[in-house]
């Protein structure tokens, strides 16, 4: 599925969590309110019928033929994995896995030992720039 993992090693030499091919990213992408309209869990039947933002489609399928890694991370539930996937392949919606059971309700702050990057969706989905921005951390 990811075939641009690096073996990592720590100070020590020891082996750790591979890394992927410099210049590759792993996108882990929501779907509803950010590839299509914001669909509730509770209203299933609409995820047959929605349309997806078209300038996302465009920018995951550029991603996805640059080689980059396209898992999509959302708060659906494992019960609307088949719904879900057909939705995609129907939308011709390229992509290498999905993980389901986000937590709901937003304010995710995300802790991991390899750098993250967080862009929230604002309505367009375009190339993107590089800011900085202040953030929250660890102190020291």
């Amino acid at each position: 599925m990811v075939n641009n993992l690096n073996k990592a090693y720590d100070k020590k030499g020891e082996a750790i969590s591979p890394v992927l091919a410099a210049g590759t990213k792993n996108y882990l992408i929501d779907i509803d309110g950010t590839i299509t309209d914001d669909i509730p869990n509770e209203e299933p039947e609409r995820m047959k019928t929605c349309i997806p933002f078209t300038d996302a489609i465009e920018t995951i399928s550029k991603w996805y033929d640059e080689g980059h890694t396209i898992f999509f991370f959302t708060s659906r539930t494992e019960a609307l994995r088949e719904i879900t996937e057909v939705w995609l392949k129907e939308n011709k919606i390229r992509y290498h896995g999905i993980i389901f059971g986000k937590p709901r309700g937003g304010n995710y702050h995300w802790i991991d030992n390899h750098i993250v990057r967080a862009t929230r969706y604002t309505g367009k989905f375009n190339d993107m720039v590089k800011q900085e921005k202040v953030i929250e951390v660890f102190s020291e």
